[in-house]
């Protein structure tokens, strides 16, 4: 088979997972308006799903290439699908917990089963692959602000987004059935295809270590802001939710020009010059969203912010299989608990904070977590040089 077909398919599943993840943020108000969701409460919403993708990223490094790619996303992407519609007819906080973790533990399998897929059809070209990926997801975030706005005109209603997402899900999961009639041609890896691997190995590496308080310190950061800032922005700040979701649309904007333009710069800079200087942005668009109460002021951080965190996690991951790609499920599904504990922190952290000295107080978190992340990329950095030999 022609990589071309799995390749759009996942690039098209990575599209619709990016609307789906910053979907939950944009739509707090609205959810807590209805379902009484107090700043504390929507911070155990965020856990909830974090909780959901850790053990899905757990279950999906170790399990997924036991099964066949393709045939396993779309059931997944049919589940899902089985998922937001309850999620959308629901009536109650405890159903809207519960269907939020096994979303978020499903879209976690979906991450793993592309990243390892991707990473074994384009061995020979994998940041660059990885971040046009990455690039896609960052689109669907940067769609998903418009998408609510525009559905909002029609119908304000937070549940039409999710079924609309719910269909979308359909067609993905339809194409991923044709495509696994054929056969799917990866590079090598053959020895480890149809069984279990270990976390434990990889672990025993210290870069492998400094990957995960990277991913981290990512994840904190990049959910930190998407999951709060349409209520910082609104509750700490003079604008109503539709301009906070348009102001906030430049960070999801700044994500999708990082990961579709920082494989140029590899052979300029390399991956090491390149990370430091991606998280540097990173940090002083963090500065900026906090510090700044001005549209034009927000704009800037939120694209700073965009544009440095956008390429991190493909530059990560991807150098980290170049390192050890037989275990490249496994470093995945690293990145992804390390990534959902960093969201889970960000998430409750901020909840708790804000139910104690009010969402513009606890909105600090955000630079906080930004120091963490500059931090462990370095360290990261530093001991994959030495690794590369």
């Amino acid at each position: 088979m022609s990589r071309f077909h799995p390749t759009a398919m996942i690039f098209g599943g990575f599209f619709l997972l990016g609307i789906l993840i910053i979907l939950w943020g944009i739509l707090l108000p609205d959810l807590s308006r209805e379902l009484q969701l107090g700043p504390a409460q929507s911070g155990w919403f965020f856990l909830t799903m974090a909780l959901g993708t850790i053990s899905g990223a757990f279950i999906g490094g170790k399990y997924v290439q036991k099964f066949e790619f393709l045939r396993l996303f779309a059931v997944l992407a049919l589940l899902e699908t089985v998922i937001l519609f309850g999620i959308s007819m629901l009536q109650q906080r405890w159903q809207l917990f519960a269907g939020i973790y096994l979303f978020g533990l499903i879209a976690s399998v979906m991450f793993t089963i592309g990243h390892t897929l991707i990473a074994r059809l384009h061995a020979n070209k994998r940041a660059k692959m990885m971040g046009l990926m990455d690039f896609m997801f960052s689109l669907g975030t940067l769609a998903a602000p418009f998408m609510v706005v525009l559905l909002y005109w029609w119908q304000d209603d937070w549940r039409w987004p999710v079924r609309l997402m719910a269909l979308s899900l359909v067609g993905l999961a339809g194409y991923a059935f044709w495509l696994s009639r054929q056969q799917l041609e990866l590079a090598g890896y053959s020895d480890t295809v149809r069984r279990s691997l270990s976390y434990r190995a990889v672990l025993k590496k210290p870069v492998f270590w400094a990957l995960a308080f990277a991913m981290f310190g990512y994840g904190a950061v990049e959910w930190g802001n998407g999951n709060w800032f349409v209520s910082y922005a609104s509750a700490a700040l003079p604008f109503d939710t539709e301009q906070a979701r348009l102001i906030f649309a430049f960070f999801t904007g700044g994500m999708v020009i990082s990961r579709l333009g920082f494989a140029w710069f590899i052979p300029l800079l390399g991956s090491k010059k390149l990370l430091r200087l991606l998280v540097l942005l990173m940090f002083s668009g963090a500065l900026l969203v906090k510090t700044m109460d001005s549209a034009t002021g927000l704009a800037l951080g939120n694209l700073l912010l965009g544009l440095g965190l956008g390429g991190v996690y493909p530059l990560l991951l991807s150098a980290a299989m170049d390192l050890d790609a037989d275990n490249g499920p496994v470093l995945s599904g690293l990145s992804n608990i390390a990534g959902s504990l960093g969201c889970q922190l960000a998430g409750l952290g901020t909840g708790l904070w804000a139910q104690q000295a009010g969402i513009g107080q606890a909105f600090w978190m955000l630079p906080l977590l930004a120091v963490w992340l500059f931090a462990s990329v370095w360290w990261f950095s530093r001991l994959a040089a030495r690794a590369a030999g």
